[in-house]
């Protein structure tokens, strides 16, 4: 088949794209990738929590993809709200990288190391809730821009320390100034992070055949509890709720978090089950009891409607 990818034009989204167009052509398919310019990749002064525009990086593709201008889209799943229009569908769900995040620095080799009053940088709102329930004491400071951006804004020295997604920079071999994998009981992942989707038109069984090899049980699974945890809080990724689900032996285990986003209150839940979305909406449900659901409104009434991407 000839099949054209639209991506963003970031580094990091085009590495994506071109993972995916390469195991396309090795199927003898052949590929072309189309940059497409987003919302959010044009919004790089502003921090994401507070922009307020769902779908910031996906809705200029998914017009793309509407209009058949390309036939599927390659995305960092966490970027993807948690319902599609009814248009769409992700036919496949790759083998995840770890989901976990990072701590970047030139001169600190774990984050209990970082000295009073540090200056962090992170553009995640759950990132900086969950550093501040750690340590009140840090600065937290916006970073936005490519991962060549913010390593560079850590080695010039404007930071002690950076949180970046270790999934990405494993895909760009960028891996030097990671000093420390953070623990998923200390800073829980985003919804879908280390993940990719495809995304193509519903109805468009050809293209949906040709990706289905690329589907993987394990992380569809895993994404799909997460997610359904996110829908089940009503959030976004750019509020402060983190999920990690690990499938193994038929099983799912869920770790969930909602914090507010100073970092005083921390709410923490997890399970286990066969089917990924009772799951996940079980642990939401959960948590909205315990007072996430008061923690989600103080941030939606403070920042106004929340993007759906991380």
């Amino acid at each position: 088949m000839r099949l054209r990818i639209g991506s963003r034009g970031s580094q990091l989204a085009l590495w994506q794209a071109n993972h995916i167009a390469g195991r396309l052509r090795e199927r003898g398919n052949e590929v072309e990738i189309q940059v497409i310019h987003t919302t959010g990749d044009k919004l790089i002064d502003v921090a994401l929590a507070k922009v307020g525009a769902k779908g910031m990086f996906t809705k200029e593709i998914e017009e793309a993809l509407a209009s058949k201008q390309i036939d599927l889209a390659v995305h960092s799943l966490k970027d993807l709200p948690t319902e599609l229009a009814e248009a769409f569908a992700i036919a496949a769900i790759p083998a995840r990288e770890d989901p976990r995040d990072a701590l970047c620095s030139m001169d600190y080799s774990a984050f209990e190391e970082l000295p009073p009053h540090a200056k962090v940088g992170t553009s995640s709102l759950r990132r900086e809730a969950q550093l501040r329930a750690m340590r009140p004491d840090l600065v937290i400071h916006p970073l936005r821009g490519n991962v060549d951006t913010r390593l560079r804004k850590l080695e010039s020295g404007e930071y002690e320390a950076i949180i970046l997604a270790l999934s990405g920079l494993r895909r760009l071999d960028k891996t030097e100034m990671v000093r420390q994998v953070m623990p998923i009981e200390l800073m829980c992942p985003a919804a879908g992070q280390g993940a990719l989707a495809i995304e193509i038109r519903s109805g468009d069984g050809d293209v949906r055949a040709a990706l289905e090899f690329l589907d993987d049980a394990a992380a569809r699974a895993e994404t799909e509890c997460e997610r359904a945890l996110l829908k089940r809080l009503g959030g976004g990724c750019q509020v402060p709720i983190g999920a990690n689900a690990k499938f193994s032996d038929g099983t799912l285990h869920l770790e969930a978090v909602v914090a507010s986003p100073d970092g005083k209150t921390i709410l923490r839940d997890s399970g286990k089950g066969e089917d990924a979305t009772t799951l996940g909406a079980l642990v939401g449900g959960r948590l909205l009891k315990q007072g996430g659901g008061a923690i989600l409104e103080q941030v939606y009434a403070h920042a106004g409607p929340q993007p759906e991407q991380p």
